[in-house]
């Protein structure tokens, strides 16, 4: 199935935007295996994650209604967001993917989620850190954490990508600031159970 994607994308998107997908595919398998996640799912997940993102607007907006999504202000007056989500039908549609926690990861790439799985935010992460974004010293730091604690660099790439979007006066969806949240919620959560446990074997 890879081959038809990669003849469907060569189709779909320009070439940057292929190097793109392609590096977040590669990323997603490396965070997967950092973290003992499906690597099969994880690279299914990157390779279709921008199935939908050179549709028109109103292609996007129409997609979106027909699935039943509900849409707000933002998504609106910015349907670019929704390509996440209907890059999730097409794979669905188009290439056969069913398995909802693929598709769930497709869907969560732009925006998050809060409580979503560790695929979702694998292919979350991958999409802001593969190698083609760049490499400044902030996106070095964010590759290491993604690697050793996956709700730390969730919770740390949405505090640079919320920095980003002030900076340019962008519109900002309110998903955006619930998925940081709750990453920062999972990461003290953690660490209060790494301390209660390091507490009770020092006393025991």
């Amino acid at each position: 199935m890879r081959d038809r994607v990669l003849a469907w994308l060569a189709d779909n998107v320009p070439p940057s935007r292929l190097r793109h997908i392609l590096g977040v595919e590669q990323t997603a398998v490396e965070l997967a295996r950092a973290h003992h996640l499906d690597v099969e799912k994880a690279a299914t997940a990157g390779l279709m994650h921008d199935l939908a993102k050179y549709f028109k607007p109103q292609k996007l907006l129409q997609m979106a209604l027909a699935e039943g999504l509900e849409l707000d202000p933002v998504l609106e007056a910015s349907p670019h967001l929704l390509h996440a989500d209907v890059s999730a039908t097409v794979a669905r549609d188009q290439f056969g993917v069913w398995d909802e926690e693929v598709l769930q990861a497709i869907r969560n790439h732009t925006l998050g989620q809060p409580g979503m799985s560790k695929l979702s935010c694998a292919v979350f992460l991958a999409d802001s850190l593969e190698p083609g974004r760049g490499n400044t010293p902030e996106l070095a730091e964010l590759r290491q954490v993604s690697r050793q604690d996956i709700y730390q660099a969730v919770g740390l790439t949405c505090d640079y990508s919320l920095g980003f979007m002030l900076k340019s006066r962008q519109l900002i969806h309110p998903r955006t600031v619930l998925t940081r949240n709750w990453a920062c919620l999972m990461q003290e959560r953690k660490e209060r159970s790494l301390e209660s446990a390091k507490t009770s074997y020092q006393t025991a």
